[in-house]
């Protein structure tokens, strides 16, 4: 038990301390910190299946802990970072969200004023714009792969609002392809009103559910 101790405090401080080292680019604290964390999670489970060997059991897990931490998922590089702000400059102003999600996809969020009009799925003009320079920063960058999820606010049926979320997504999906995207890296879903971000209640908050979310990722290697 002892060492069990010794080995999350280890693992506990290396994800601190990686996250603080100024010398790291943020490539490497994000491996570092995925690693330490995923060492700390080895351990419990190698403890908690250990038997009579919990030292070794918990010092083995967390060792492939480690390893999963550090590869798996998404990985944040130089290349997505590079995405992430060419996407905030050329939205600036528009209402499209950008941010970086916690399992390090890009993800770009836009609201009904921009994306879609009510009941509609064809593209709106001041979307284009959007979507022409995503287009050219996904041709730049050919690893990465997309999803693309459509929402619709409570109007209407189940039976409309499934469709029609997807609809748009595959509207935003061919926007993409017709610019040079390649179709296979694109996968889309439709949520319906399922998960809304506002209160439906309300025109604000049902425009603010009818939107398309864009998740752009780098398969950690």
């Amino acid at each position: 038990m002892k060492k069990l101790i010794i080995t999350l405090s280890a693992a506990a401080l290396a994800a601190g301390g990686l996250t603080g080292c100024a010398n790291m680019s943020e490539t490497q604290r994000d491996t570092g910190t995925g690693a330490a964390i995923g060492a700390v999670a080895g351990a419990v489970i190698g403890m908690a299946t250990a038997g009579g060997h919990s030292g070794r059991s918990a010092a083995t897990g967390a060792a492939v802990g480690a390893a999963i931490g550090a590869g798996g998922g998404y990985l944040w590089s130089q290349h997505m970072q590079q995405q992430k702000a060419a996407m905030e400059q050329a939205t600036r102003g528009t209402g499209v969200g950008v941010s970086q999600t916690a399992d390090n996809q890009l993800k770009l969020d836009i609201p009904s004023d921009v994306s879609f009009d009510v009941g509609r799925a064809d593209i709106k003009r001041n979307m284009a714009p959007v979507l022409d320079r995503l287009a050219a920063s996904l041709t730049q960058h050919p690893v990465t792969t997309v999803k693309i999820i459509g929402h619709t606010d409570s109007t209407g049926s189940d039976s409309i609002n499934e469709p029609l979320s997807v609809n748009r997504a595959a509207a935003t999906r061919d926007y993409l392809v017709a610019r040079g995207v390649g179709g296979s890296r694109i996968a889309i879903d439709g949520r319906g009103a399922r998960q809304p971000v506002a209160d439906n209640a309300t025109a604000g908050g049902r425009a603010m559910n009818r939107r398309v979310e864009i998740f752009i990722g780098e398969a950690a290697r």
